[in-house]
């Protein structure tokens, strides 16, 4: 107990530092702030699908912080246009230099050029300027943000949401009879957002929210939170827990330690985590991780993505990179079908959806997206699949 409070100690003050100085992951850290358009739009530009369909991607090539994403986005596009069968499909890179104004203009620039999509750019405020700009022309956006309250118009989001994975944990724990969930959350925005889409997928998979309880990043505040949540959980009558805290994060060591060790045994109470565990392995030997619920994409397909991807340009791809795959996936499996139309709103949300590198997605009207997850758990320090992915949206799981 000890060790692992003197790491986490160390850990949060890092962490500390970095928010305060208001750093954000690459894929976004979501903001309160609503962005959006409310419903996605449903026209977009006429496309011969005869012709080469010219797209534009987006990315911060110059920028020194994300480079090294931007060059592996790119990649990616690039291995999914050559497996394209029949389609020709033109691409064309823009460098935002990570700024929104930069982004702006290229994607003016692109419009003008003859581009009739465009994926990116990276990060959500950018995606929001580049949008604007050719709102008024009718062409679609495929940003690489997870940020959902960006969505809307003409803007897409393709990264994965908190909403959808809350939706598929909380969908699995009413089938197996779990319905009253308690949620920690940290108290900074990623954890209010992630406990809003908790409640959000709860109202909508008809379970209870018990309680919520926040916690400050700090070592005695986790420990705080954390030593008291038996008590708010049973005085809520819940029947889990749901951590929105990150996997790799400092705190989550110390929640699946001091939990169990006060009162909120993980036999009695369903431990679910908002984020995938399996990228912090070391987790798996605490008292609170083993039964818990997590998930993550089709792995067959992850795998295979990133075999692929590694042969052909010798390293392993970023995990951002198949968002640039996807995207044009999509718009090759739409420009196949020989529509005009196959870059509207109305064909991006088509509801039959996509194959992409982890498994089938879907762009919805509100203009955030559905993808195909596994529930995970974890059994005497191994992950085990409880769930398979849905291989379509016809599937259970959905």
């Amino acid at each position: 107990m000890f060790a692992v409070l003197t790491r986490a100690r160390k850990a949060l003050c890092t962490a500390a530092v970095v928010a305060s100085a208001g750093l954000l992951a690459a894929c976004d850290v979501p903001t309160m702030t609503d962005l959006g358009g409310g419903s996605a739009g449903r026209g977009g530009p006429d496309i011969d699908p005869g012709a080469p369909v010219r797209v534009a991607l987006l990315v911060p090539q110059s920028d020194s912080g994300a480079a090294s994403i931007a060059r592996d986005l790119e990649n990616a596009a690039r291995l999914a246009i050559a497996d394209l069968d029949g389609v020709n499909i033109e691409l064309a890179v823009y460098d935002t230099a990570g700024s929104g104004a930069t982004a702006a203009a290229q994607a003016q620039r692109a419009v003008d050029e003859g581009a009739k999509i465009i994926l990116g750019p990276l990060r959500g405020e950018v995606a929001v300027e580049a949008s604007k700009v050719v709102a008024d022309e009718g062409i679609n956006v495929l940003a690489f943000s997870n940020n959902p309250s960006i969505a809307g118009g003409n803007l897409f989001v393709l990264g994965p949401t908190f909403e959808n994975t809350a939706d598929r944990l909380l969908g699995y724990a009413r089938r197996q009879g779990r319905n009253k969930v308690a949620i920690m959350h940290s108290d900074d925005v990623p954890g209010q957002f992630g406990r809003n889409a908790i409640q959000q997928a709860a109202s909508h998979n008809g379970v209870s929210v018990a309680a919520v309880q926040s916690y400050p990043l700090s070592v005695d505040g986790v420990t705080n939170a954390a030593q008291g949540m038996a008590q708010v959980a049973s005085n809520a009558g819940a029947d889990s827990v749901f951590i929105t805290t990150d996997a790799t994060n400092a705190a989550m060591p110390l929640l699946l330690q001091v939990m169990p060790e006060n009162g909120l045994d993980p036999s009695t109470y369903q431990y679910i985590g908002l984020t995938r565990w399996d990228v912090k392995p070391e987790l798996f030997s605490y008292p609170g991780a083993e039964g818990a619920w997590f998930t993550l994409p089709n792995q067959s397909m992850q795998q295979n993505f990133s075999a692929r991807y590694s042969a052909a340009y010798g390293a392993a791809p970023h995990p951002l990179a198949g968002l640039a795959f996807d995207g044009i996936a999509a718009v090759g499996a739409l420009v196949k079908q020989g529509r005009r139309d196959a870059l509207t709103g109305r064909a991006l949300t088509q509801s039959a959806g996509f194959q992409g590198t982890g498994g089938v997605f879907r762009l919805k009207s509100d203009g955030t997206n559905q993808r195909g997850l596994a529930v995970a758990t974890v059994r005497n320090n191994q992950m085990v699949i409880l769930d398979p992915a849905p291989s379509s949206f016809s599937g259970a799981g959905f």
